[in-house]
């Protein structure tokens, strides 16, 4: 069983610093690497700041929109997936490391006033207004059906308000989790309507048409993928 750990800045991430080495990859997103010394990957966007940048070990891989845009493609693209660093690191690692179990960690897009990083304040990437942000707890969804389509359980490890809807685990019971139990037939007719609208940009950078897309139609069909949920 391959189980991965992705591991995000929320202020909650230091904790798994001292967690033991209970996984077979851990992927890093954006300044996560810091809190581990033994991340296998570490995926950040095209406009992350260069001296913030991870010096990859022999053993460690740096992971860019050379690699995830394609791996994203593959599972509909980023206006239906959601254009979050956590969504598109669960995305290529699903695709590039097939995993049994996706355990997240710090990653909840949850922002209450005061620290929102464990690094200090960042800027809240799913805060900002975008197309692809609007439902976030959909998002999550879709991500969970998608993965239990190929076998792989995603589940939460945090304990604080999140806007993921993934079941909540510890560490103890990532053995034993289980890939979403999900309605057939809605996620069906939610991916039906997905190819209807051929919402697809092959760059990744949907932002530079934005008239190609209607927000009501987007809201429609998270509202689809929310229905998938038992």
């Amino acid at each position: 069983m391959t189980t991965v750990l992705m591991l995000g800045s929320a202020p909650m991430a230091v904790e798994a610093a001292n967690w033991p080495r209970g996984f077979d990859k851990v992927v890093a997103i954006n300044n996560a690497w810091r809190v581990r010394a033994d991340w296998d990957f570490s995926i950040y966007p095209w406009d992350f700041a260069p001296d913030r940048v991870a010096v990859p070990a022999p053993d460690q891989a740096l992971v860019t929109e050379a690699a995830f845009v394609p791996a994203q493609n593959r599972y509909g693209g980023f206006v239906y997936a959601g254009a979050t660093m956590a969504y598109t690191a669960a995305y290529w690692a699903l695709d590039a490391l097939r995993p049994r179990v996706l355990a997240v960690f710090g990653c909840d897009m949850h922002y209450p006033a005061g620290q929102t990083h464990f690094y200090g304040q960042g800027t809240p990437d799913p805060l900002r207004a975008d197309i692809t942000l609007r439902n976030l707890e959909a998002k999550s969804v879709r991500l969970m059906v998608l993965a239990a389509q190929q076998g792989c359980a995603v589940v939460n490890l945090s304990t604080g308000p999140s806007r993921l809807l993934c079941p909540r685990v510890q560490l103890s019971e990532l053995a034993t989790a289980q890939p979403l139990a999900f309605d057939a037939a809605r996620v069906a007719a939610a991916q039906a309507r997905e190819a209807e609208l051929a919402y697809f940009a092959p760059s990744g950078r949907y932002w530079e048409d934005l008239s190609a897309y209607d927000t009501a139609e987007i809201d429609a069909l998270d509202a689809l993928w929310l229905a998938c949920l038992p």
